[in-house]
């Protein structure tokens, strides 16, 4: 028997999205999103999917590219630009209602219903989304790769710190040894954060020296063959004064603990407020609540944030195949944060870790 072609199954599945939608056909312009359907790595194309055709257009620099890249598509490179050449063969059509995706900018919305009138038109953010968020198998496996190549960089970045050493040099080693080790680059600006700074979220690499007796947390991913990681991990600075280990071994306590009752939570069908209020609580019976100033996580794939997002405002559930992080942290203004971050793979009857790395407290 023939194996199905994944990427023909996943345009034969936004075909049956039609009816739903209240669309005859679908025009995609995230670029994430029409990698996910037909394969093709390059930076500007636009796909129609019809009801029983499908066609690829694309920029006379990605000809051969696309012709390699993708298939069961016709592939149109036009002369006066995508959306002209794909209105064009929208326009005439009878009872047409034309689907465009969050890809869309406000302006070129503007040049659709033009083209296509107001009545032959609908915005249906989500649609491919939707179907990104769950995985299946190969996918899966290329994001676990992914994963570890991250862990293997963070473990050996882990032997470059000692005091002196700035936020800016360790954010440049991790981003060298990612592409030297295979990937294409950082999955997202790695974050690096040194004391007081690791108490801000989403910090920058700045010139602050790792110092003694502080926090370090390290957040960062990699995109490898298309697929993101993501991971974070803190460890503490080793010092002669032991004031504040106590201090820092209980905040990172509370914040393991939040972790591991998460990932306890995590099944398909589970609410993904249920999900995060099973950190949430862990945190909040230590008086640190309000330190906890973001959601426990959200999907990973070929974007670095994507569907399911786990946040206590959610109302969606957990499907099975769906990658998603775990990351609960507590942020104290002037002594320091603790994250701690892994990507699960959301199975039937539980969570299937995907992030290598050891997470115990960690003094360096």
């Amino acid at each position: 028997m023939k194996a199905i072609d994944p990427v023909t199954s996943r345009i034969d599945r936004v075909r049956a999205l039609f009816p739903q939608v209240k669309v005859t056909c679908l025009l995609v312009s995230g670029m994430a999103n029409i990698r996910y359907l037909t394969g093709f790595t390059g930076s500007n194309a636009l796909l129609l999917v019809d009801r029983d055709s499908t066609v690829f257009f694309t920029d006379g620099r990605y000809t051969t590219q696309a012709q390699q890249e993708v298939s069961d598509a016709e592939v149109v490179t036009p002369k006066k630009g995508l959306w002209p050449e794909a209105l064009k063969r929208l326009k005439g059509r009878r009872g047409l209602v034309a689907g465009f995706d969050s890809g869309v900018s406000f302006a070129l919305s503007k040049v659709i219903l033009k083209g296509l009138g107001e009545k032959r038109t609908r915005a249906v953010a989500g649609v491919v989304e939707r179907l990104r968020g769950v995985k299946d198998e190969e996918e899966i496996a290329a994001i676990r790769a992914s994963a570890e190549l991250n862990s293997r960089v963070h473990a050996e970045i882990l032997k470059l710190v000692k005091p002196g050493v700035t936020e800016r040099d360790l954010a440049a080693e991790l981003d060298y040894r990612m592409r030297r080790a295979g990937a294409s680059g950082p999955s997202f600006d790695s974050i690096v954060a040194a004391g007081p700074n690791s108490a801000l979220p989403h910090a920058h690499p700045t010139s602050r020296a790792v110092g003694p007796g502080q926090f370090l947390l390290f957040d960062h991913g990699t995109m490898l063959n298309g697929y993101c990681s993501d991971m974070t991990r803190t460890v503490w600075i080793r010092s002669s004064e032991a004031a504040d280990l106590g201090k820092a071994r209980e905040l990172y306590s509370t914040v393991l603990e939040a972790h591991e009752q998460a990932r306890l939570a995590v099944r398909a069908g589970a609410r993904c407020s249920q999900v995060d209020a099973a950190a949430r609580r862990v945190i909040a019976a230590k008086g640190w609540g309000k330190y906890f100033s973001h959601s426990t996580g959200h999907g990973v794939g070929l974007e670095i944030h994507e569907s399911p997002r786990v946040a206590a405002t959610s109302k969606d559930k957990l499907p099975a195949g769906a990658v998603i992080t775990i990351e609960p942290g507590v942020y104290l203004p002037g002594f320091g944060g603790v994250r701690i971050e892994d990507m699960v793979v959301v199975r039937e009857n539980g969570a299937e870790g995907l992030t290598p790395s050891p997470k115990e407290f960690t003094p360096i």
